[in-house]
């Protein structure tokens, strides 16, 4: 399961934030810097309006959206890439997730602490930039001088994983976003298993006030923030870690009352949920049947067996055909017998990619 990170400094709101993206209060969550140590994992419900189509069309007894797992990760202060605070745990925890959720706090108060004594949304975003290219600079340097010695034998993975970190060095060494276009594919490819912390997809999540969450534009931080995620080229979700903490409290329709009385349509964590499914490359199918109706997370570009080994490996191992119906086709028949009657469903080998919202039957044999 891919895992998206929630990083930032200390007090900024990140296990708040945590607490009501996963429903739950297992994170600690405290005025002082260092409240978090060890990462608290969380499996999260990616909110998708149509599984509840589908449930009206063909009445389950259950639905079970997609998921995936966040990660709440220590507070990083500056210098942590020479070990300062828990720089460490913090570097080590990062780069075993797949994409970063980076909070920002964008609000002020007295009464929250401030690790460097005031609010400043662009220079606590570089001080964790600084960190990581720090960091991945120390790795790659001791890198290169091993895969000196491996190219001079001819292997080329090493040529290949030289050639990456020639490439993108001089962005990382500028504290620049590093633009992927200057990789080829196979280079790409290999690129998440050199465990790099400044090549990770990444997010801003803008935590403001309350009162700030109708009309965010009007927040100066805010406004900033997105002004260098857009140089970037990064997305930014403006959230309140305190009415999101709120709110997942509530019952649903308690929940939708409060939201109206904010001016808000959404919450923020459905928001930022979908947002870090996109960054993390992932797409939705489903499977319908009387028993469950459920939407299955798989990477973009995974082919029809790939998908059904995500169900088990032997539907994997066993591929046969899939019988796909698109999302619009299912709900447009009203059933999955009708959609058949009207060809709408196809019968795809094992060459097809799969697409976000496909409605699928895997035929296997083991």
């Amino acid at each position: 399961m891919l895992k998206a990170g929630i990083v930032g400094l200390p007090n900024v709101g990140k296990s708040t934030l945590f607490n009501a993206l996963t429903a739950s209060y297992q994170a600690e969550s405290a005025n002082y810097p260092f409240c978090t140590i060890e990462p608290n994992v969380g499996i999260v419900k990616v909110p998708d309006s149509r599984l509840e189509k589908l449930r009206a069309l063909v009445n389950p007894q259950q639905i079970l959206p997609a998921a995936f797992e966040f990660v709440d990760i220590a507070g990083l202060v500056r210098g942590a890439s020479k070990g300062e605070g828990l720089g460490n745990q913090f570097l080590s925890h990062i780069r075993e997730v797949d994409a970063v959720v980076h909070v920002v706090r964008c609000f002020e108060d007295e009464n929250i602490t401030h690790v460097d004594g005031a609010v400043d949304p662009i220079r606590d975003v570089e001080t964790i930039h600084i960190e990581l290219a720090m960091a991945d600079q120390g790795s790659i340097t001791k890198r290169m001088e091993r895969l000196a010695k491996q190219k001079r034998s001819g292997d080329k993975r090493a040529q290949l994983e030289s050639d990456i970190f020639e490439k993108i060095m001089p962005f990382i060494d500028e504290v620049k976003a590093v633009d992927l276009s200057v990789l080829t594919d196979e280079e790409l490819e290999i690129l998440p298993q050199l465990q790099l912390l400044s090549v990770k997809p990444l997010l801003y999540a803008a935590n403001v006030k309350e009162e700030e969450l109708a009309d965010p534009d009007k927040n100066k931080f805010v406004a900033a923030l997105k002004a260098k995620a857009q140089e970037e080229g990064r997305p930014v979700v403006v959230i309140s870690a305190q009415i999101e903490a709120e709110l997942s409290a509530l019952e649903p329709e308690e929940k939708a009352s409060y939201l109206e009385s904010l001016g808000v349509k959404d919450s923020g964590v459905n928001t930022l949920i979908r947002a870090a499914f996109d960054l993390l490359g992932l797409k939705t199918y489903f499977t319908a049947g009387e028993k469950e109706v459920r939407a299955w997370p798989f990477e973009t570009g995974y082919t029809a067996p790939q998908c059904a080994g995500i169900i088990h490996t032997d539907f994997e191992r066993g591929f046969i055909k899939a019988e796909v119906i698109g999302y619009d086709d299912y709900v447009t028949a009203g059933s999955e017998k009708t959609a058949k009657e009207k060809g709408l469903m196809r019968l795809e080998g094992k060459e097809y990619i799969m697409k976000d919202g496909d409605v699928v039957h895997f035929r296997f044999n083991v």
